[in-house]
């Protein structure tokens, strides 16, 4: 009996010893760089999709919104999951990849610039900014050339690009700053041409000489 007993408490002490080790090491990769980092980002996803859709709600009224407004599809959070992995495997074998503050703060600025720059292209447009490409012409569908829409054709796209790309500059992630850059403009540089085919027929010439004068607000999309 004394044997099992001998046993049982080296068991148990080999245990505790474990979970000391382990909470030890959590603790360690989860620091303070780790848990402020990825608490910005949290309240910046958290907060440009709720926004988002609080606006849609606002501007279009409840029985013209749907859960698509919220911007969430499955390339969206496999990218988000994606440079969630990148940020665990870097941090846990290279930490001192996400101690550069001066990058990550810069990333932080990036995404606050980049909300600021949407939210102001929802709220300029009202109810002529829609999540969806119009293929018909609606009488309120106007065009907006005004507010910050004087300085660049699609700030709402321009807003997001500069939000996506900063969020992993936030996280000090590499990879996915060069991934999200990508696939982001890549979106885009099809999409606008798309959009500003049917611009050009709902609004003419108007919208033609809009586009001579005013940038699109995405790199190397005229």
């Amino acid at each position: 009996m004394s044997f099992l007993k001998d046993i049982l408490i080296g068991s148990e002490a080999h245990f505790v010893v474990l979970i000391v080790q382990s909470s030890s090491i959590f603790s360690e990769l989860f620091g303070y760089t780790a848990c402020r980092q990825l608490s910005q980002m949290l309240i910046s996803i958290l907060f440009f999709h709720v926004s988002e859709y609080i606006l849609a709600l606002f501007i279009h009224g409840k029985s013209s919104v749907t859960l698509k407004s919220l911007l969430i599809s499955k390339h969206y959070l496999v990218a988000m999951v994606c440079s969630l992995i990148e940020y665990l495997i870097e941090l846990y074998f290279f930490p001192g990849l996400k101690e550069y503050w001066w990058i990550s703060n810069f990333g932080l600025a990036l995404v606050v610039l980049g909300e600021i720059i949407r939210k102001l292209a929802i709220v300029t447009a009202g109810v002529a900014f829609t999540h969806l490409i119009k293929v018909y012409h609606e009488e309120k569908h106007q065009l907006v050339t005004h507010g910050i829409y004087r300085y660049v054709r699609h700030p709402g796209y321009n807003g997001f690009f500069i939000w996506s790309i900063g969020t992993q500059i936030m996280l000090c992630n590499p990879i996915s700053t060069i991934a999200f850059a990508v696939v982001v403009w890549k979106f885009f540089s099809g999409r606008i041409p798309y959009e500003e085919f049917f611009l050009k027929q709902f609004f003419g010439s108007d919208y033609e000489d809009y586009m001579r004068k005013v940038p699109s607000g995405i790199p190397f999309v005229r």
